[in-house]
Formats: C-alpha cells, sequence, structure tokens
C-alpha cells in the first residue's frame, strides 16, 4: 500500500511538474532607457508584443530603473518560473550567468553578449554591416562632404556602429570626413535627449549635414536638433523614420525584434548572429524617408549590400579587427 501511494504522489509530481513547464510564461527584463525609448528596448516589447498576438499568451516583463536591479529582476523571473527570460543587454551577461546557473532547469537568453551555459541563448548582430550600408547613404546625401556621427555608451559594442558607418562613408565617397561623439560613459548616456541634440549642433556647426545617432533615447534629441537645423539624421535599431519625417535620410535596422521573437517562439541554446546574410540587420525605406533616397542612391547601396553578402566588400568589425581602433 504505502509503495503504491509513494508511486502515485510520483506520478502526480511529474505530472504538475510537466504541467508546470508547459505554462511557463516567458519572461523579458529591459535595460536602461525603458521598453519606450523608440529604439533598441521598443524593438524587443515589439518582438513579444507579436509573440503575445500570435499565442494569445502572456509574457512577464520589468524595466530596469538602475544598474542594481539587473541581477534581482533575474532572479525573481527565475523564481516566478518564467522561461525562457530574456535579458536585453550586454550589461546583464554576468547576472544572467549567475542566475541561470542557480535555475538550470529554466532557459535564458542574451542580447548582445555570449554566456556559454547549456541553457542559454546568446543573440549577437553584425551591426558593422547594416552601419555601413547607411553610412554610405549618408555620404551619398551630404552637400558638404561631412558626417557625424553620435553614440551612447562609449563601449565597443556601439564604436563598431561607429566603425562600420565611417567605412560605408568612405566607401561612397573616399574624401568625406566623418566626425563622432559618444555620450557618456554610464547607462545614463541611453536616455539624454538634451545631450544628444547639442552633440548632433556641435557637429553641424563643423560642417556635417547628416548625422547617424547610435545612442537609444538620446537619439530623439539628435533628430530634433537635425529637423530644427534644416539637416539630415539617421534613426537606429528600430525603423525611425517617422519620429521626424522629412528629416530622417533612413534608420539603420537592428532586428531586435525578430530575435526576440524567435527566443519566445522556441529557445535554442548556443550563438545566434544576426547579419545581413540572416537579415537581420538592414536599412529602413517607406513613404517618410522615399524623397530624400534617390533611385541611384539605392541602387548604389543595394550593391554594396550585395557586395558584402558575395565576400567582395569586406566590413571590419571593430570587436575583431586592428582598424578602427580609437
Amino acid at each position: 500500500m504505502k509503495l503504491m501511494m509513494t508511486a502515485r504522489l510520483g506520478i502526480l509530481a511529474a505530472a504538475l511538474a510537466a504541467s508546470f513547464s508547459a505554462a511557463a510564461e516567458p519572461a523579458i527584463v529591459f535595460d536602461m532607457g525603458g521598453k519606450f525609448d523608440k529604439s533598441f528596448n521598443e524593438a524587443a516589447y515589439n518582438g513579444m508584443e507579436k509573440w503575445k498576438k500570435e499565442t494569445g499568451k502572456q509574457y512577464l516583463e520589468f524595466e530596469i530603473a538602475n544598474e542594481s536591479q539587473r541581477e534581482q529582476a533575474l532572479r525573481r523571473m527565475a523564481e516566478k518560473g518564467a522561461s525562457p527570460i530574456i535579458a536585453m543587454s550586454f550589461s546583464m551577461a554576468s547576472s544572467v550567468e549567475k542566475v541561470a546557473k542557480e535555475f538550470p532547469k529554466l532557459n535564458f537568453a542574451i542580447i548582445d553578449d555570449e554566456v556559454k551555459l547549456p541553457n542559454v541563448q546568446s543573440l549577437v548582430f553584425k551591426e558593422h554591416e547594416g552601419s555601413f550600408l547607411v553610412g554610405a547613404m549618408a555620404a551619398m546625401a551630404s552637400k558638404t562632404g561631412k558626417v557625424g556621427f553620435v553614440g551612447g555608451m562609449d563601449i565597443p559594442l556601439i564604436r563598431r556602429f561607429q566603425c562600420g558607418y565611417e567605412q560605408g562613408a568612405k566607401w561612397a565617397n573616399p574624401k568625406a570626413e566623418v566626425f563622432a561623439n559618444m555620450t557618456g560613459t554610464t547607462g545614463a548616456a541611453w536616455n539624454d535627449p538634451a545631450r544628444g541634440g547639442e552633440l548632433a549642433k556641435a557637429q553641424f556647426a563643423k560642417g556635417a549635414d547628416v548625422v547617424f545617432a547610435a545612442a537609444g533615447g538620446t537619439g530623439i534629441g539628435v533628430y530634433q536638433a537635425a529637423k530644427d537645423g534644416g539637416k539630415l539624421a539617421i534613426g537606429v535599431d528600430s525603423n525611425q523614420n517617422h519620429i521626424q519625417p522629412g528629416t530622417m535620410l533612413t534608420s539603420m535596422l537592428k532586428r531586435v525584434d525578430v530575435a526576440v521573437y524567435n527566443v519566445a517562439k522556441g529557445h535554442k541554446p548556443g550563438l545566434s548572429v544576426f547579419g545581413l546574410k540572416e537579415e537581420g540587420v538592414g536599412y529602413a525605406m517607406d513613404k517618410n524617408n522615399e524623397k530624400l533616397v534617390t533611385a541611384d542612391m539605392k541602387k548604389k547601396v543595394d550593391a554594396a549590400k550585395a557586395d558584402i553578402l558575395s565576400g567582395k566588400i569586406k566590413v571590419v568589425d571593430y570587436m575583431s579587427a586592428s582598424a578602427c581602433k580609437y
């Protein structure tokens, strides 16, 4: 009798565990700047919302207000049984590694860094490839031969954007001059539109007439400054052409939405890389910028894209090469 009871309890426990696993909700932890930053975090939010709409299921979410909350937020989601838990920043790498080890039966994912654990999916992008294309467009659209770049937090990842952008600009115009500034060295650099506007105005004063912002919410100030000064701007991550129609030359698309959606749909441990080949990066065309991009410009930038894909053009990656070191 006792053996039968033990067996029944074991079966019940297994059934409950299976039921819990099947019902597990995914979770996403947004980083500094908030989920409505009109850029990186918002792209991730759109990916999760697409998954929610298609499946009819819910997901958990948390917006980091300060750096100390990262590990706490991930652990809180794990304690609730969420899986997969998606961390929206390279800054969460150490926290993901720590919490994923504590909860080996749950799945985790991290954007923009690699954590080598059996229950973690790491998703990285070839930002330099997409930035090369918008750099080429900037140089072709420029009337002065001078273009600008405003980065957010001064980290290798953003230097990768800058490096690709400079290469594209000089591919289109070998005599092009590129001005570059970073907003800051802390997480606050992702959400400082006033400072972004100041940096853009300083570059315009030096002759730049197109500026690319890879700075999260800080970019909003760059785009406003471009509009006010009658210049052109380039958005990042999401399609930001609609923010200042007629001012936005294009946006460098980093398909974080696709990456996050894919994780929520089916977690795959290991490293996932998104470049031009995987349609993980690119540039945006729509009604808001169609009058700014001529047929000849589009033809040339698409030719550059084809050459990158074929290997004829090799875009230097700041992370792995000696070139573009600042």
